[in-house]
Formats: structure tokens, C-alpha cells, sequence
């Protein structure tokens, strides 16, 4: 399996180069050449193993020069019980109307991007012996909110590595905000921006594009990477999760074997729900791929209105703050696949962009795309009072990620009457966005502390997850604060780290 960049097909490179440089040298993503197709002694094999075989073998379809006996020892550590309480580490839960929700939040911190950076420094690591690559290996990431985390978390003390996360200052949950700035590791860096998390991304993507700076990290004897969604190494994880989560449907009765699902997912920066499209293009029976947005809805535009993706438009600080993006990245991937893998076409979309902040793609891309995608978004107000729904009809308590993606969905049914099985991604332990959920269920919460966790039990019954619970006590390290037009300048604290 070799990769290619989106924006220049010459460059082709093995999944250890992909994964061990994160992004293309011009910018593009690292995408496959072709997706390998799923059997029907595939899906045999699938329905015998447990989440963590099962994550090895699609894996293995991708990660061609890693062995399965890697890829097995990877995915039992990525996937330990005690990391996510328990052999089910992404369980599908069936409400009593009969909506599955695959909830993907029971790793160590609460959030569905556990499911791929538990296993990405596994990856990362392998990837860089497999290049000779003996240079310290700088991670940059920037979040709008769960990434952070969940990149300090399977980073921290990793050797060989350092990671320095961005985040908006006023972007983030509190709770969010709290487990970074108390992240522990010696090989960690904390930084806010006065800015969004689009200011972040944008300037990630100059720090890795910038020779002088890629000079002077080499001289240092270092080099980049990311652990965003850019990264491929972060993005293949995901797609196991939703062939498990069939598997599941399958084994339980709940579907027959070859019946369609559609999947709704709350997403920002596309990766979650691209992961999707792969799964559907390996032969996934999915019908229908459901983007939720909320009022950041810029994919909704672009899946609805003509095919034009606009960033020309407010930006609005949610209570659903992971997804408060208005630049969705991965949304490059599914344009190079629907095109063709027309690099010259994607590269002049992504020109268009940085320079007038809008692209539109042809007419039988458009076709392509409505074949395969649905959209919808939410704003607060629906999201308060699907929460409150949900909790009182179905007795479920939602995160406002999650909850977004229910009432896009309910909405899609009520447009098509579409009855096909419906798995809804829930993103998020509701317990991190505790002010917002509480609101909805009618409990004002005033402390930004781990008292938020107390009353949310008390308000729902609910267990606090381990991974929340163990932050009392904990003391922020990070407090530093930059102008988004500085970010560049932090580069030296990785050096000097």
C-alpha cells in the first residue's frame, strides 16, 4: 500500500513515511492509493475477534509493511481493559426507540479521540525506526478541545517524542481546559491562543510547510509530526471502530448480515466521519453518511447549498465547542478520492481557499458527494433540548457533541422517511461539558472546578468516569497565553523542552 499527497500525486511514500512526517512537504494529506475491500471471510473473521483484534485487522490492510503480530501487540496495549473499563472498549448502546449509539468516549479521557492517539504513538514510534529516523520527534497539535488531551495523554514521557498542544483560550470547556493544563509529563507544553482553533490549524500547517523552521529543528537534532487527524496514523484507527460497531449489530441480531446502516456523526474537522466514508468504500453496508454540524455550519453549506465551502461567515463559540471549526481539513481527503485523486484539481481548491477562503468543486463531484452524504447542524438551543429528550424519553444522558448529532438526525428522518438502522457516534463523556448538560436538564452548575462533576452526578445518577474523577486534587502547570500572530515563536519552547 503506498500513499500519496493530495495536492501532488508524485509524491508517494510507504505508511511509515506517511505517519512518521504526519503531513505532505506541500502541504497536502497523505491518502491512500486504493481502498482494500472487505470480504465476506473478512467479515467472519471480524465477527470472531474482540475490539482489539479487530481494530489489528483493518489495520493490517493499511499498515502493509507492519506485521500482524505488531499490529496485535499495538492494539493490546492501545486498547488495555483497564484503559477503558473494560473488554467492550467501544460499546453500542441500543435506546429503547431503537437508535444505536456507538459510544466512543470510554477511554482515558472521556472522548472519542482516545480511540486513535492511544494507538498512535505505537504507531508513530514503529514508524520511525521502520524510516532510521533517529531525530527527537516534535508533535504539534492543535485542539478544540478533546485532541489536546487525548494527545498529552498517549504522548506524555513516550520516548524519543515532545508534544506541545494549542488550544483557544476562550475555546474549551472548562473541563477540558482543566485536563490539559494539569497534563503531566516531562516531554509536555501547554499553549493558549488568543484566537480559534482555526488560527491554530493554520498556523500548524505554515510551521510544518516553513524550511528555516524544519532547519532549525534539525539542527537539534529533531523533526515534526503531528497527532491531528492530518496525521494518517491518527486517522485509520477510526475507521475500525465503525466496522466493530457492525460487527456488534451483527453478532447481537440486531441487524442481518448485508442490511444497511446509515451513520450520523457530530463532526468539525471532517476526520470522524471521513473514517466513515473509508469503512463504505471498503465495502461496509452504510447507506447514508449524516454530517452534523452546529452553528459553525459551514459543512452544512457545503453539503446542501451547491457544493461551494465558504469560510467566509461569523464564528460562533459554542456549547459543543469541539466542533466550533470553520476550516474542516480531512474534507481535502474526500475531495481527492470524488475527484478522481485529481491532485491538480484539489491543489487549486486549496489555493483558492487559503487565498479567498472559499472553493467550489464541480458538478459530478456534487453528484458524487449527495450519493453518499447527508447533512444538517444544531444550534444550543436544539442541543439543550435534545439532551433534555433524551434523558426524560429514552433515560440516556448526552454530551452536547453527541446531541447535536441526534436532533440533525431526527430532522434528516423527518425530511426522507428513511427508516434504515441508525448508528449515532457519541463523541464525548457528557461529564465534560457538565454546565451545558446540567442547563439543559434545568441545574445551573457555578464552579469551573472538579465540583462540576459532583453535581452533575447528583443532578443524573450518572457515575463520574475515572478519568475526570482523578483530576481533583491535580494543580495546573500551563498558563501561558500568546497572540495568535506569535504562535510561530513558540516553536523555541520545543527546543528548549
Amino acid at each position: 500500500m503506498e500513499y500519496v499527497s493530495s495536492r501532488n500525486k508524485n509524491l508517494r511514500v510507504s505508511a511509515a513515511q506517511a505517519i512518521a512526517t504526519g503531513i505532505s512537504p506541500d502541504g497536502g494529506l497523505y491518502c491512500p492509493t486504493s481502498f482494500p475491500q472487505l470480504t465476506h471471510a473478512d467479515f467472519q473473521t471480524l465477527l470472531s475477534l474482540d475490539y482489539k483484534g479487530r481494530a489489528a485487522f483493518i489495520l493490517g490492510k493499511y499498515l502493509t509493511e507492519f506485521s500482524a503480530e505488531e499490529l496485535n501487540d499495538f492494539a493490546q496495549k492501545a486498547y488495555a481493559d483497564e484503559k477503558f473499563g473494560g473488554a467492550d472498549t467501544a460499546p453500542v448502546v441500543t435506546l429503547p426507540d431503537g437508535r444505536h449509539v456507538l459510544e466512543l468516549w470510554h477511554g482515558p479521557t472521556c472522548a472519542f479521540k482516545d480511540m486513535a492517539l492511544q494507538m498512535l504513538p505505537h504507531l508513530l514510534t514503529a514508524s520511525l525506526r521502520k524510516t532510521g529516523e533517529t531525530r527527537t520527534c516534535c508533535i504539534l497539535v492543535a485542539t478544540s478541545g478533546d485532541t489536546g488531551k487525548a494527545a498529552l495523554e498517549g504522548f506524555a514521557d513516550v520516548p524519543g517524542t515532545k508534544i506541545m498542544v494549542y488550544y483557544p483560550v476562550d475555546g474549551v470547556s472548562p473541563m477540558q481546559k482543566l485536563q490539559m493544563v494539569t497534563q503531566q509529563g516531562e516531554n509536555v507544553e501547554v499553549v493558549a491562543i488568543e484566537g480559534n482553533f482555526d488560527d491554530a490549524q493554520s498556523a500548524l500547517k505554515r510551521i510544518f510547510t516553513d524550511k528555516s523552521v524544519a532547519q532549525k529543528l534539525d539542527e537539534n537534532g529533531m523533526m515534526f509530526s503531528s497527532a491531528n487527524s492530518i496525521n494518517w496514523g491518527r486517522l485509520a484507527p477510526q475507521i475500525a471502530y465503525y466496522v466493530s460497531a457492525y460487527c456488534d449489530l451483527l453478532s447481537s441480531g440486531r441487524i442481518k448480515h448485508g442490511e444497511k446502516i446509515n451513520i450520523c456523526v457530530p463532526t468539525g474537522n471532517f476526520g470522524n466521519i471521513l473514517a466513515a466514508y473509508i469503512a463504505k468504500q471498503m465495502g461496509l453496508p452504510v447507506n447514508k453518511l449524516i454530517c452534523a454540524s452546529n452553528a459553525n455550519n459551514v459543512l452544512t453549506d457545503f453539503f446542501k447549498c451547491g457544493g461551494v465551502y465558504n469560510c467566509d461567515r461569523p464564528f460562533y463559540l459554542t456549547d459543543s465547542p469541539s466542533m466550533d471549526i470553520k476550516i474542516s481539513s480531512n474534507l481535502e481527503r474526500l475531495l481527492f478520492y470524488v475527484s478522481g485523486q485529481n491532485d491538480v484539481l484539489v491543489r487549486e481548491m486549496m489555493d483558492s481557499l487559503a487565498k479567498t477562503g472559499r472553493y467550489e468543486i464541480p458538478a459530478e463531484m456534487r453528484e458524487k458527494i449527495a450519493a453518499d452524504f447527508d447533512a444538517g447542524w444544531c444550534d444550543d438551543k436544539g442541543t439543550a433540548e435534545t439532551i433534555r429528550t433524551l434523558f426524560e424519553q429514552q433515560d440516556y444522558l448526552s454530551d452536547t457533541h453527541t446531541a447535536v448529532a441526534f436532533r440533525v438526525y431526527e430532522e434528516y428522518q423527518k425530511a426522507t422517511g428513511d427508516t434504515t438502522p441508525v448508528v449515532i457516534a457519541s463523541t464525548a463523556s457528557p461529564f465534560k461539558f457538565c454546565k451545558p448538560v446540567a442547563a439543559a436538564l434545568g441545574k445551573q452548575i457555578e464552579t469551573d472546578g472538579v465540583g462540576q462533576l459532583d453535581a452533575l452526578h447528583a443532578l443524573t445518577g450518572r457515575e463520574i468516569p475515572k478519568g475526570l474523577a482523578s483530576l481533583a486534587g491535580k494543580q495546573p502547570r500551563f498558563d501561558r497565553v500568546v497572540p495568535k500572530e506569535d504562535i510561530l515563536d513558540t516553536v523555541d519552547l520545543l527546543v528548549n523542552l
